[in-house]
């Protein structure tokens, strides 16, 4: 994608971008043989976006995955909300049963609901991710994920998660930008929006989580301005998350 300029949020062209964006999918996919695209349709803001982009790039070519594993009953219907929307082939694929049994072989304890263990929380998205590529593998396409810069830059996804992907349209664009697009694309308000949520555990959003809102956020990582306690934080997550972005490391000999 193309190199980062911009300093403030309200500039983008939505226009320009959803254009850029769509062709560089078609672009990325064909350059590996791939037919398409597969993505995880969580009834978010992010996961809904790149749903549009891949109906543009890929049309029929294209699979969106409703992965529900102990989630909110809204989020899968608000997933169907936009696949039907976007007139987007999609298959859900309940997961609760498969983490019951891996959670058990893993702990030796059944799952208790509610409980907030990150490796456990951390095994939904792995198994999403798992998912995805299954059917990627037999379709012949790319998996595309759905973090934004704002998540990627400081370690908010789970590394071969939903970190565990193809191609990443969204991450050259801060939370505020992606909501953009989604007005440009004419997503459904609700979907637009809702609170930012992983879904790791009940009541969990994103913000509650980071302990800043994405908007404190956006600014910094455009502007680098932040209170001073809320830029250390930040700089603190980035350095602690690099890990995440890179590639696995070699021996250097």
């Amino acid at each position: 994608m193309k190199k980062r300029v911009k300093k403030e949020v309200s500039s983008m062209d939505a226009e320009k971008m959803v254009a850029d964006l769509t062709q560089w999918l078609r672009d990325q996919t064909a350059a590996a043989g791939a037919k398409g695209g597969v993505v995880g349709l969580s009834g978010g803001l992010d996961s809904s976006v790149v749903a549009a982009l891949c109906c543009r790039a890929f049309g029929e070519n294209c699979l969106g995955l409703i992965l529900p594993c102990y989630s909110h009953p809204q989020d899968a219907e608000h997933a169907w909300l936009v696949a039907r929307h976007l007139n987007m082939p999609a298959k859900e694929i309940p997961l609760d049963e498969v983490y019951d049994r891996l959670v058990f072989l893993l702990t030796g304890q059944p799952y208790r609901e509610g409980e907030v263990d990150m490796a456990l929380a951390n095994l939904k998205p792995r198994l999403r991710m798992a998912v995805l590529y299954f059917f990627a593998n037999r379709l012949n396409y790319l998996v595309i994920g759905t973090d934004n810069l704002s998540e990627w830059s400081i370690g908010y996804f789970t590394k071969y998660g939903d970190g565990g992907v193809d191609l990443l349209p969204l991450a050259n664009l801060v939370k505020s930008e992606v909501r953009e697009l989604a007005r440009y694309l004419g997503l459904p308000p609700v979907i637009i929006e809702k609170p930012p949520t992983a879904g790791l555990w009940p009541g969990q959003t994103d913000e509650g989580e980071m302990g800043f809102s994405y908007e404190v956020l956006d600014r910094y990582l455009r502007t680098r301005e932040a209170p001073p306690e809320v830029k250390e934080k930040i700089e603190r997550m980035m350095a602690a998350s690099e890990h995440k972005r890179r590639p696995p490391l070699r021996p250097p000999f």
